[in-house]
């Protein structure tokens, strides 16, 4: 964002934003994705916790890259900061997760044309993913790729709110056939966040150890990925420790409880 845009971002008064840059594990439910206004996934667990409003910035597939370009680019994301009570990166899962084939090259899949081939070239990576991903590597995003998009985004955050809490996470767990239930990279995923975090003083909040009992369960998304109702009350507890603890002394509204 430029220093011209950050001039003239509007200032407002009202209730707090909490500001979520995510990836799909904010919204999917036990069976499968929802409105970002659907009560019961933790982003808004947590705003009607803390009374605040929520903007849920997210897309099925973001690793801390997406969630940075988001940051720079999203207009929306520029109208919430100067609102903002706290910021979340809830990005990282989908970094440390297998990716034999590029991820440049799913993502291109969309565009491809006519449609036949399309759907051809879908198929063919869909049967290949699995059948691969035992070999653990590569992951979608390098750990020291993940830890500079998410420091860029902090960065450019506290260039314009040096006072904007930020919150960070560390990598969910999984048991998705889609991946060959390898989660091979989270080990160095967690230990490059959090020497991250420790050196910024970003608190982490472990997704792992707030849903691991309700993925490896029959209350679960059947995708083995994504998380049942369980799961996300237990982040939004877990968030909300992690944001009032980053806030002490403050009171945006009228205290947060």
């Amino acid at each position: 964002m430029s220093s011209e845009l950050v001039d003239e971002l509007p200032v407002d008064a009202g209730r707090p934003v909490l500001l979520v840059l995510a990836d799909s594990l904010s919204y999917f439910g036990p069976k499968g994705g929802l409105p970002a206004d659907h009560p019961r996934i933790w982003p808004n667990i947590v705003a009607a916790e803390l009374g605040w409003d929520v903007e849920l910035v997210a897309r099925i597939g973001w690793t801390s890259r997406d969630a940075y370009w988001a940051l720079i680019q999203d207009p929306r994301v520029w109208a919430t900061v100067p609102r903002a009570g706290a910021v979340v990166f809830a990005v990282g899962g989908m970094d440390s997760l297998p990716s034999p084939l590029p991820t440049a090259l799913r993502e291109q899949i969309r565009y491809l044309r006519p449609p036949a081939l399309r759907r051809a070239v879908r198929s063919a990576y869909g049967w290949l993913q699995p059948r691969l991903s035992p070999l653990g590597w590569p992951v979608a995003l390098p750990p020291k790729l993940s830890v500079e998009y998410l420091e860029s985004a902090r960065n450019a955050l506290e260039y314009m709110r040096p006072e904007l809490p930020v919150i960070g996470t560390l990598p969910s767990v999984h048991d998705c056939d889609a991946y060959g239930k390898v989660h091979s990279g989270r080990p160095d995923a967690v230990r490059a966040l959090e020497r991250w975090g420790s050196e910024k003083k970003v608190p982490l909040v472990d997704l792992a150890e707030a849903v691991r009992e309700n993925v490896f369960s029959d209350a679960g998304n059947p995708d083995g990925i994504h998380w049942g109702w369980e799961g996300h009350e237990r982040v939004a507890a877990a968030m909300l420790s992690a944001i009032r603890a980053a806030v002490p002394g403050r009171d945006p509204v009228e205290g947060i409880r």
